[in-house]
């Protein structure tokens, strides 16, 4: 009887699960330490850096390793003493640099650059199609580096956010530029950018209505000068008028207008930007002959391939040449005359990105997960994944989508 009694308390007492419980420390889900090589750059007389030390300490706080080459930084005014600080290594040589996992640069990497790189790493670079061949694909392939141009990766709203701040950079300095060689220590026509009282403007023509034209004619009308905007894409036409908020004169392209045009102006701006791969020659070498002696032709699109026919490829430190006495401007890296500022806007596009992938769990993870990165992929360990450049230099292509879905 006394057993039927028991109140049942001492089996509750023997049970662990009413104990209170240790529990693990909980870690983030995916998240991947990084090694991160910023080498110095050394083609075209570029003088822009990947990161800025700001964005080191951000890295390496997330528990990240940056190497920095040493002077990386300092044609854009980073000391090797702030990355220091900031928590990189700095390393002195190339080849210790490129000992990394993932490499961040400006420019495409050279012959030796590649050969530096590990097998199997992914380096993120502009690509500049106009300069690139099919040599250079094959020896990233031999490599199986899987490589990432700033030209095609995309953001969230599917927005190119390299070339937007590239493009608001040199949009801002071509008139800069063309004022520059507009006067007579240029051998220019010695004439002003711009109007003053009783003397008529100078014109300009700007070929393309994108973010560089945007930019350019925002200081035109400052400068007072005549503005004429061609572009084949009514919308775009449409949003540079809204975006300046002015009435400016803008047309569609056709030869006989842009001739005219042409012909009259005293500063061309080539800005249109190759649609699928293929760049498009707006301006004939005739209509060129038929232009002002000492005006000026800036072809900011020319690491793409350039609009205008007489364009050839020039570098800082002999940005110029002269055809039929125009001169011409086509240095493809406006932006390194501003290395500082490119330096930060590249930094802190490209920052949250490589935090993501930390935070995601690498490379491939990032690939799969977000379409809008995976459009910036143009080679994936050995394979070219880019149909538009697959075409261009008459590559094999393989879809990266199919590539991603085997290998998980």
């Amino acid at each position: 009887m006394a057993e039927k009694m028991k109140s049942g308390f001492a089996e509750l007492a023997r049970n662990p699960k009413l104990y209170t419980q240790e529990a693990p420390l909980k870690k983030v889900k995916g998240h991947k330490s990084l090694f991160i090589g910023v080498p110095k750059e050394i083609s075209l007389q570029e003088s822009r850096v990947a990161l800025k030390p700001e964005s080191v300490d951000v890295l390496t706080s997330n528990g990240h390793e940056v190497w920095v080459e040493a002077s990386a930084g300092k044609s854009a005014h980073f000391s090797d003493h702030e990355y220091s600080e900031a928590g990189a290594k700095i390393v002195y040589s190339s080849k210790e640099v490129y000992q990394a996992d993932i490499i961040l640069k400006v420019e495409p990497p050279t012959d030796k650059e590649v050969n530096l790189l590990k097998q199997g790493a992914t380096i993120f670079s502009a690509f500049q199609t106009g300069s690139q061949s099919r040599e250079y694909i094959e020896s990233l392939n031999r490599k199986k580096i899987t490589a990432i141009g700033y030209e095609f990766i995309e953001d969230k709203v599917g927005g190119l956010p390299m070339v937007r701040a590239m493009s608001e950079i040199a949009g801002s300095t071509v008139m800069l530029i063309a004022a520059e060689l507009l006067s007579n220590t240029n051998e220019g026509k010695g004439v002003i950018l711009g109007g003053i009282t009783g003397v008529p403007p100078t014109q300009v023509v700007i070929l393309g209505a994108g973010t560089v034209a945007e930019y350019a004619a925002r200081a035109c009308i400052g400068l007072g000068v005549d503005i004429q905007v061609f572009d084949n894409h009514i919308y775009k036409l449409r949003r540079i008028k809204h975006a300046l908020g002015q009435q400016i004169h803008t047309a569609t392209i056709d030869n006989a207008t842009i001739a005219k045009a042409i012909q009259n102006a005293d500063v061309v701006v080539g800005a249109i930007r190759p649609e699928k791969g293929a760049n498009k020659c707006i301006v004939t070498e005739e209509m060129v002959s038929q232009m002002k002696p000492g005006s000026v032709i800036i072809d900011v699109g020319i690491d793409q391939g350039g609009c205008i026919e007489t364009s050839e490829m020039t570098s800082h430190k002999r940005p110029t040449f002269k055809k039929y006495d125009v001169i011409h401007y086509c240095v493809p890296n406006i932006g390194s005359r501003v290395a500082r500022t490119a330096s930060l806007a590249i930094s802190n596009i490209f920052t949250p990105i490589i935090l993501h992938i930390g935070d995601i769990g690498g490379i491939d993870e990032m690939i799969l997960s977000n379409k809008w990165f995976m459009k910036g992929v143009y080679t994936y360990r050995g394979s070219l994944t880019n149909l538009q450049l697959a075409k261009k230099f008459n590559l094999g292509f393989k879809d990266l989508n199919l590539l991603m879905a085997a290998r998980f």
